[in-house]
This record gives C-alpha cells, structure tokens and sequence, in this order.
C-alpha cells in the first residue's frame, strides 16, 4: 500500500479544526514536498521527520513522498504535524499497520533524535479528538492538559518508538492523568478595613456578575478590593473552567494542570496596548479580555489607558467574544469577563477629599474623566465612590471585617437562585427575562423614571439598574423587586451626575 491516512488537529483560536495528513509515494528520484497551505515550520518538519525516523532505527524510503494536509486552505503552523506526517510514511511504506490509525489522533513534535515534544493548543484538540469519537496520543508533557476533561480518552508517548511500538500491538501506551487540582486560598477581604459601602458592591458583583469601578484617592484600597473579589466568585463548573483552561492552552504561555479550575485574575499594566487587550499577532493569540475569560479583568488607573486601548473593551463587554482578523487569518475567543476598573477622581487624585488638598479646576476634573469614554462608562454596572478612611478606622488591632468565607456563602446563595431562574448571573438578563423577573409596581416605576431623567441615564444604564436591583434582592431572599432594592441600585449610577457636574 502506497498511501496512509493519519488524524491531526489543527489551531483556530481555541478551536482545533480536523487536519487529515495523507502520505502518498510514488516512484521516481527521492523527494518530499508538503502541501496543503503549511506554514515554515510545518515545511521544516522534513528534515526532522527523516532524522526522526532513522533514529527509531526504522527505513526512510528512498521513494517520491507527497505529503497533503487537508483540507488544503485551512492554515497550518507549528510543530504540531511532525508525529502524524512520521507516521504516515511509516504506514505508506508498510512498516507499521495501517488499521490501527483510524482509531486514534496524534499531536506532537519530534526532535532530531526522534523524542516527542510539547505543543500548545492540545486541550482543544483533546477535546474536538473525543467528539469525532477517536483517541488522542500527545508527548508525555503533555498529558495532565489532555486529560482535564473526563470525556477524553489520551494517551502519552516519549518517542516515536513508543508510538509504533503501540500500533504494533507490542507495548500500550500509558493513559494520560491529570494531577488533583488544587484549590488555593486567595486574600482575604479580612484583611480590607472599614469601607462598608465598597465591600457591598464588591458582595452585589459576586453575587449577579456585574461590572464595577472602584472611585477613590491614591492608597484607599481600591486595588485591595479589586484582589479580593476573585475570592467572592463561585466556583466554575467544568465547562466554564474548560472554556478558561482552552484559551490558557493556545496561548503559548503555558496551563497549570493544577490550577484550571481557579477563576483567573488578570492586572495589566495600563501601558498595554489595544492589542495587548484584544489579542493579535501574525498567528492571533488570545489577549488580556480572553486570558481573564470566567474570571476578572483588573484594570487600575482607567483614564491613564490610552483612549484606542479602553474602546476595544466595548464589544467583548456585550458580547463575550473577541474576533483578532489579520492578513490571511482570522480567529475567535472567548473573553466572558468581569471588570472591574478603578481610577482617581482627579489628576491629583483628592477631589472630594476632606483635607481640602485638591487644586483641580472643574475643567481639569472634566478633562480627566474624558478619558474614559460615556458609552464604556455606560456598561459598567456598579460606580462606587471609596473614601479615604481615618487613621482610626485602620488600627491594626481593631475589629475584623467580614471573612471571604462569609461573604461567598450569601454570593453563592445568590447565584444559585440566579442559575435556577435563568441559567445564568443576572448581569446577563435578556429583555424578555427582564420583563419577567425585574418587574416594578407603578410607583417603583415611577421612582426609576425620575432617576433616570435627573441622572440623565440612558436605556441601557436603567436595564443596568434593574439588574443590579435585581441581584440585591437575590442577596435579601426577595422574590420580588422592592422599593430599598431599588433605591440602593440607583445609589450605584450616581457617579454618573457627579462627573457631569465635574466634581
């Protein structure tokens, strides 16, 4: 037989689109050529796949090999190949079985002396591998990523030799194993002194997945607050944690076996760029948005973000998905995130402050606030204003606040009523759940318009007000929607007046 056919799997985003690798040989003068739109690297397996083999101690055939990866006009980078194209001219030139090939899938690089090396993107393909129904063989690094999920049958593999070994039915492979993962305690909201008002927005954004700002002078704790919240969060099931583990995993910064089921927790520095947040390069990769997808985007110091950086935010915000477009490619993630985002009230940072200290004019104040633009301003759900405290309030032997553990109790009551209702946090009611579950009496209603023509709100931040409303009263074990639920909502958008009064 001069012809086999090998499974692989490709990288889109966190997808991995099927890849069929045909070995073909023919006769005439020894050659290799690869097509099927492969890029440099995948071009380069040649000389690795021939001294791969011949380290195995298997033949190379001196025979016309044409290697196809289809379909042709999916683009194909990396290493990824180098183990099913080896395979390929095993099976074309009879040296191992063709049979067994059809049953299983294979990922991994091969070095000169024929060992198995890491690649990325392997949990997708582990996963897209379990829904065609095939196995998985992935170099022994690995296997802990392949194996998160119980759905996938892997195996791991040092060498080449051990691949063939198995398909020869001569040696097994040993199955891929995932570590216990490990389940570590975050900062403690114990260690926040005083700011009762910020502690229970941080509560409001657990429990219903809202958005927050955090308002305040320099040393307030809004970055302490913002640690904490992670904390807060109930813990992803396992397809959410997948979901987060997928993106880690094409990312090329490496997943932590131990860690996927953690809610992630990014701080970018405000530097960053748009694609920094966004993802990108000539093979996209994910970005902050997607790397902080079923977890929390931290970003401090909003208005000294460049204005370019803070609007690519708006989409993903509404959407939870990112679309990186280059040249030739194009590729989708997740980025289901919460922000939260802090910032000064002023340049100098003390406006409103009881010392007096601030020298801003009103239109420094308004310049500043610019920054940050009305329609992103309009989806974040919670504005807080964080004051700085009096040094008696930050003794170190006083009273305690409120451990995470207690918190995350009432948060995890909350989102599970959510869950029930709707199947998902109330910072993601359509209209046609808000029209059944946020529902007002007339004089509520009442309240809602008045506070909406004299905060002068748009639609979508009274639909924020509802949601929010909603959560509180999720927190009080309240079917319905009640008039201090209500007010202590509308309590939270009151940022908004103030900035355009300028103070």
């Amino acid at each position: 037989m001069n012809l086999a056919l090998v499974h692989g799997r490709a990288r889109s985003g966190v997808r991995a689109p099927e890849v069929r690798v045909e070995v073909h040989l023919a006769g005439g003068l020894p050659a290799m050529s690869i097509v099927g739109l492969p890029a440099a690297a995948v071009r380069e397996s040649k000389d690795r796949v021939r001294a791969a083999i011949r380290c195995a101690q298997f033949e190379f055939p001196a025979r016309r090999i044409t290697i196809n990866l289809a379909p042709a006009d999916l683009p194909k980078d990396g290493g990824r190949f180098d183990l099913p194209i080896a395979l390929g001219i095993l099976a074309a030139s009879g040296q191992i079985p063709l049979e067994p090939l059809t049953e299983y899938e294979f990922l991994g690089e091969l070095a000169l002396t024929g060992e198995l090396r890491a690649v990325d993107g392997v949990l997708p393909a582990a996963l897209a591998a379990a829904g065609a129904g095939r196995k998985l063989v992935v170099p022994a690094c690995n296997g802990a990523e392949a194996a998160l999920s119980s759905r996938v049958e892997a195996y791991t593999a040092r060498t080449l030799l051990e691949v063939c070994a198995m398909l020869q039915g001569r040696k097994p492979l040993p199955a891929a194993t995932a570590p216990p993962a490990t389940h570590e305690s975050g900062p403690d909201l114990t260690d926040v002194r005083g700011q009762a008002h910020a502690r229970r927005a941080l509560e409001i954004a657990a429990a219903g997945g809202h958005h927050l700002l955090l308002v305040g002078p320099p040393g307030c704790g809004k970055t302490l607050l913002a640690s904490r919240l992670p904390g807060l969060l109930p813990e992803a099931s396992e397809d959410e944690a997948l979901e987060a583990a997928a993106v880690a995993s094409v990312s090329g910064r490496g997943l932590d076996p131990t860690r996927w089921r953690q809610r992630g927790y990014r701080s970018p520095h405000h530097t960053a760029s748009a694609i920094a947040l966004i993802g990108g390069g000539s093979e996209p990769r994910p970005g902050e948005v997607s790397l902080a997808h079923q977890g929390v985007l931290f970003l401090d110091e909003l208005p000294e973000w460049s204005r370019h950086a803070l609007e690519v935010l708006r989409e993903p915000l509404e959407s939870g998905v990112v679309t990186v477009s280059r040249a030739a490619r194009s590729a989708e993630f997740p980025a289901r995130f919460q922000l939260v985002a802090a910032m000064n009230p002023c340049p100098c940072g003390y406006a409103g402050d009881a010392s007096g200290r601030c020298n801003c004019s009103p239109e420094m104040i308004n310049r500043y606030r610019g920054r940050v633009s009305g329609p992103l301003m309009d989806r974040i759900d919670l504005h807080v204003h964080v004051p700085r405290l009096p040094p008696a309030e930050l003794r170190l032997d006083g009273p305690p606040g409120e451990s995470t553990a207690a918190v995350r109790e009432r948060v995890i009551a909350a989102r599970t009523t959510q869950l029930d209702r709707t199947g998902g946090p109330n910072a993601r009611l359509g209209e046609a759940e808000m029209r059944a579950f946020c529902r007002l009496t007339d004089a509520d209603q009442a309240l809602l318009e008045r506070a909406v023509e004299s905060l002068r709100l748009s639609a979508r931040s009274m639909h924020r007000i509802l949601r929010v409303a909603r959560t509180i009263a999720d927190l009080a074990g309240s079917d319905a929607i009640a008039t201090a639920h209500l007010t202590e909502a509308i309590g939270y958008r009151r940022m908004d007046a103030k900035a355009d009064a300028g103070a």
